[in-house]
């Protein structure tokens, strides 16, 4: 047991050298961690491996999309999952005038941890239950300024998936892991695209795509 605290207190400071958040934020960020430890027993939320580094798998991949586009304030996230990166970015935006995010998931039981999870937190967020494609009327009428999904499908899938919302002025936040590259590669058979990609802070192979227009068809340009 003790050797567990210790690892989680050494993954919270090292979060901590990266992205000097407040107490505050940190407490909220702790309550995450904890609810999502206590239903993972039950509820089976993300990959058990991946468990005992939620700091730095989940809650730390999460916080550096926030940096990507610190000015924005309305957010959705496709297949929230567990709430990462929903949740921590909602958390977030507690500190924005403002500040939501919405958070897309059509798994019964992820949306109950989720809402549960926003209650403990506090976070700035409201759950949509349902398929991307049944949600997306609601959203594209609202202010949406980023788009972004974790580990839930190829790129060229996620822009099918937010075409509509970068068509209307969203930008697209897309973390990707070492297959970035060929990813972004096939991605432009079917759209143009202007990207910029920004180093992972987290993983040295991986990098966060940052979409900003979005065309059918050709080779695209950066």
């Amino acid at each position: 047991m003790n050797s567990h605290r210790d690892n989680v207190e050494q993954q919270k400071q090292d979060l901590l050298r990266q992205f000097p958040v407040s107490r505050e934020t940190m407490e909220r960020l702790t309550i995450l961690a904890h609810e999502l430890r206590r239903w993972q027993a039950v509820k089976n939320l993300v990959g058990p491996a991946t468990l005992d580094q939620v700091w730095t798998r989940h809650i730390a991949d999460s916080l550096q999309l926030f940096n990507c586009a610190p000015d924005a304030r309305r957010w959705v996230d496709f297949g929230s999952g567990a709430g990462f990166p929903g949740i921590v970015l909602g958390i977030l935006l507690r500190g924005c005038d403002g500040g939501q995010i919405d958070l897309v998931e059509s798994n019964g039981r992820k949306c109950a941890f989720l809402r549960h999870a926003i209650r403990a937190t506090g976070a700035r967020a409201v759950v949509h239950e349902g398929r991307i494609a049944d949600v997306l009327p609601k959203l594209v009428v609202q202010p949406i300024e980023i788009v972004t999904a974790r580990a839930l499908a190829s790129l060229t899938e996620l822009l099918s998936m937010s075409n509509e919302l970068l068509r209307n002025g969203a930008i697209g936040v897309f973390p990707k892991g070492q297959d970035w590259e060929s990813e972004l590669t096939e991605a432009r058979k079917s759209w143009k695209i202007n990207v910029d990609t920004l180093p992972s802070k987290i993983d040295s192979r991986g990098r966060i795509l940052i979409i900003r227009e979005l065309q059918e068809g050709g080779v695209g340009h950066e």
